[in-house]
């Protein structure tokens, strides 16, 4: 796996790299958000870790612009922001993941290894999956309500295709770790109930039925 590590403070970059070689992993590394840019606009990643507190282009502007550039490159923060809305924030602006510091480095290795395999861990069928007016087109990974196409990040297509392939049935909020995030423990993270408002958001508001549901004590479902 080929990472790209933006990381400002040297002594921690060399640390994070140094550990992932010792893993397998390819590492290139750039010490501000600018020459993290430049390095994505020449290469393909597997998966780009970002601090936060970056100088030129800060971590939540340039997850951003990846994002805009290519929605199915993920994206992990790795920072010492730990505020409910530093993660927000930082999930508004597209990321997959968010790892606080100091944290465990094997914790830091499955992570990175779930986010290089297939973003999505479905076969491309290529056929269409509906509930309502609500359209997942498998084969392009695009989502569309009443005709109108919803610009979702990679890991919220995941998890809405997930919902969808499951539509009427309770997901549990493990199962959803497990098949999305593909984590088999527990991360201490709200990072399940903080995407479920960002799609919650980008799907129901606007319309008079809603479709995705939260079943209190036991998860959530998608149904007319």
């Amino acid at each position: 796996m080929r990472i790209l590590l933006v990381e400002d403070e040297a002594n921690v970059a060399s640390f994070i790299k140094r550990g992932l070689n010792e893993e397998g992993f390819e590492v290139d590394v750039a010490f501000d958000g600018m020459m993290g840019l430049r390095l994505f606009d020449n290469k393909k990643y597997d998966v780009i870790v970002l601090d936060l507190n970056l100088p030129k282009i800060n971590g939540f502007d340039l997850c951003r612009e990846i994002k805009d550039n290519d929605r199915t490159q993920p994206v992990l923060l790795l920072t010492a922001l730990d505020s409910i809305t530093d993660k927000e924030k930082g999930f508004g602006s597209g990321a997959d993941d968010y790892l606080v510091k100091p944290f465990e480095f094997r914790e830091l290795v499955l992570r990175l290894k779930a986010l290089g395999r297939r973003i999505t861990p479905f076969e491309e069928t290529g056929r269409n999956i509906a509930v309502a007016d609500l359209v997942l087109h498998t084969g392009a990974k695009v989502a569309s309500r009443a005709g109108k196409i919803i610009n979702l990040t990679s890991r919220e297509y995941s998890l809405l295709e997930y919902l969808m392939l499951n539509a009427g049935k309770i997901v549990s909020r493990v199962d959803i770790a497990e098949k999305v995030w593909d984590i088999r423990f527990d991360t201490n993270t709200n990072v399940i109930d903080v995407y479920i408002n960002y799609l919650r958001k980008k799907i129901d508001v606007g319309h008079s039925k809603k479709l995705l549901h939260t079943v209190i004590g036991m998860g959530y479902m998608i149904k007319e």
